[in-house]
């Protein structure tokens, strides 16, 4: 099993930034993925941004250039950092963790809610 427990969101203008966190616990040895997911009301969950053990990382093609996923082993964490937001960006974001590529069975954490208006 492995815990993981989200931080950082809010509320934040246009053009802000915040920088959500993810500190992961439990049977984090075998974790061979990390991602940040979110979902809008009325929208299905989408994978926003991932990172693997290896380094590799991927993004939507929608947050590309304005988020950047980023990970420290040392505090079992991984963090989302959000520039240039945009009113489209309002969900609840999930961090989660898997043990596969592509992320499958996936460990979530409980969300936080980033809100982007004006």
């Amino acid at each position: 099993q492995v815990q993981l427990v989200e931080s950082g969101g809010g509320l934040v203008e246009p053009g802000g930034s915040l920088r959500l966190s993810c500190t992961a616990s439990g049977s984090i040895f075998s974790v061979y993925a990390l991602g940040w997911y979110r979902q809008a009301p009325g929208k299905e969950r989408e994978l926003v941004a991932s990172i693997r053990s290896g380094g590799r990382i991927t993004y939507a093609d929608s947050v590309k250039g304005r988020f950047t996923i980023s990970r420290d082993n040392a505090k079992n964490a991984v963090y989302l950092q959000m520039n240039s937001l945009k009113p489209e960006d309002t969900a609840v974001y999930y961090c989660g963790a898997s043990h596969t590529w592509p992320l499958s069975n996936v460990y979530w954490g409980q969300g936080t809610q980033v809100t982007v208006s004006s």
